[in-house]
């Protein structure tokens, strides 16, 4: 059994931070995602991986949906019992102009905004992924070849990879580009922040049932 801590000792919203991390594991990649064969940390898991070790510290956690002149935004905050907060805003980027892009778009910014605030990373982090990425470079002609790419088929490509609206769909984009046009670093990138929000596309709503 896990010994509860008493959040009065700590002063300031930052060592209460600096305990709480101490305490935190890295968040768990447990939602399967078929269409490329991997596992991401989905929100549940960063939520697991590091509101136990808040909460003991005396820290309480909210994410709400905020509107500016700068757009909509979900803010993660932190608020210690000693009065002080921490934030990050995370802008909303909504694909698709329907409740599920933007309950989509809001899974996407609380998960990357808490994980961002409380300072942990997946299990199998990015760095494995770009050392990966290093061992699929492109050869230094395909690297040469890209930078002679016409911008009207780069903008093409990056067209077609954000009009993507299944992972079906963008696997089949990415496979029809010309290698060159994969090796441009803007494609890829574009490739990656498409698969990204793809993952987090809840199922349909049948019955006319709310998901909870």
């Amino acid at each position: 059994m896990t010994e509860k801590t008493d959040s009065t000792q700590h002063a300031s919203i930052a060592s209460a931070l600096a305990a709480a991390q101490a305490e935190m594991g890295p968040a768990v990649k447990s939602a399967e995602n078929p269409h490329f064969r991997s596992k991401y940390a989905d929100l549940a898991s960063v939520m697991d991986a590091c509101l136990p070790a808040l909460n003991r510290h005396g820290i309480a956690v909210i994410q709400p949906l905020l509107e500016n002149e700068f757009g909509r935004s979900v803010v993660t905050r932190f608020i210690h019992s000693s009065g002080e907060t921490l934030e990050c805003p995370i802008p909303l980027i909504v694909g698709k102009d329907d409740m599920q892009g933007l309950g989509s778009a809001i899974t996407y910014a609380r998960r990357y905004g808490l994980m961002s605030l409380a300072g942990i990373a997946p299990e199998d982090d990015d760095g494995n992924a770009a050392a990966a990425s290093m061992r699929n470079a492109p050869t230094v002609e395909k690297v040469n070849e890209a930078a002679v790419i016409p911008q009207k088929e780069i903008d093409a490509a990056l067209a077609a990879i954000n009009g993507a609206e299944s992972l079906d769909d963008l696997k089949a984009t990415w496979t029809a580009l010309r290698v060159p046009v994969r090796a441009i670093a803007d494609v890829q990138a574009a490739k990656d922040a498409r698969k990204t929000f793809l993952e987090d596309v809840p199922a349909p709503i049948t019955d006319d049932e709310i998901p909870y």
